[in-house]
């Protein structure tokens, strides 16, 4: 039987010590080694000794990393994870700037190694079964797909905006769902809770394919909402990923008997459908599609150029927003 991966992590905050659940429990990798300057505040290193900082962690000897630090710290872990040989996951976004991105994707592609990013939303259920149910086609042609990511706001984020951190979720699972590419944004911002960052973002856009896209994100709102909505040729797919629950919306097939408005070929009410399915952790699927990957087994990970590229629509978006003009991409 191999030997496990030894699995290092940097950072042991609010989704860190999440991170340091799931490597204890996963099948063939071992977590060997913990670092965070900051120590250990959720008390999730048991008998590991916390660590000072990155190089620490390295020297450990370790086979793979997770890093989930702030924004702005991901560049300088990834390159001297790179440097050492150490295939990495990063949490989103990928990097604080675009230019700090692409600099970690060419030194993992240059060493050879994996690197991943953080994108959980792609690995909910509702979303697979979502993604399964639309390659099989099962709603047709696609036309719209729309999501809501709302809620209070989270006071640890302090590095980024609600752009970076929520919306890159619906901008990386959009693409993926549909399998296509932004190709032109629009967005609008506000600044409500006196910090400098925005807290609200409404994008809308159109991807390669001809699809319709639009999101709502915010923290500024007294419900948590996280719902992803997709239209097409035969009804509506809507997926609730705070609950892993996806329902089916069907075109009614009842012929309209209503002359004056049988001229409008709309669509009417049909049956709903809950699908019932296997509902596992994303985070638990995400860790087993990065060790695969890392064992060169083919799998469906964030590469860190998709990463890249999330980021980049979003910086479109920002950028869009500060313009007030629709932006290419």
């Amino acid at each position: 039987m191999a030997a496990a991966l030894r699995a290092g992590l940097l950072g042991v905050g609010m989704m860190g010590r999440h991170h340091a659940r799931v490597l204890r429990e996963l099948d063939g990798v071992e977590l060997v080694a913990i670092a965070d300057p900051g120590g250990d505040p959720h008390g999730v290193a048991g008998e590991l000794e916390i660590l000072p900082d990155i190089d620490a962690l390295i020297a450990a000897g370790i086979d793979c990393a997770v890093v989930a630090v702030p924004t702005r710290f991901h560049e300088d872990a990834a390159l001297k994870l790179a440097a050492a040989g150490v295939h990495t996951l990063v949490e989103k976004p990928i990097a604080h700037t675009v230019e700090a991105g692409q600099r970690m994707v060419e030194a993992f592609e240059r060493a050879g190694l994996v690197g991943a990013v953080g994108h959980i939303e792609r690995f909910n259920p509702a979303l697979q079964e979502l993604r399964r149910r639309l390659e099989a086609g099962d709603l047709g042609a696609v036309y719209q797909i729309q999501t809501r990511r709302q809620g209070p706001f989270p006071s640890r984020i302090g590095d980024v905006g609600v752009a970076k951190d929520l919306a890159s979720h619906d901008v990386d699972l959009t693409a993926w769902v549909a399998q296509s590419d932004y190709e032109r944004i629009f967005a609008q911002t506000t600044f409500k809770s006196g910090r400098e960052h925005e807290d609200m973002i409404a994008i809308t856009g159109r991807l390669a394919s001809g699809v319709i896209v639009n999101h709502l994100v915010n923290w500024l709102s007294p419900m948590k909402e996280r719902l992803t909505v997709v239209t097409g040729e035969k009804g509506s797919f809507v997926a609730d990923t705070s609950t892993g629950d996806l329902t089916f919306y069907a075109n009614g097939t009842i012929p309209l008997e209503w002359e004056s408005v049988s001229t409008f070929r709309g669509v009417s009410e049909g049956d709903v459908t809950r699908y019932a399915f296997v509902k596992r952790e994303p985070l638990r699927v995400e860790h087993e599609a990065f060790r695969d990957a890392v064992l060169g087994m083919p799998t469906d990970i964030v590469t860190m150029r998709q990463g890249l590229r999330t980021l980049e629509v979003v910086e479109a978006a920002l950028e869009s927003a500060r313009s007030d003009e629709s932006t290419p991409l």
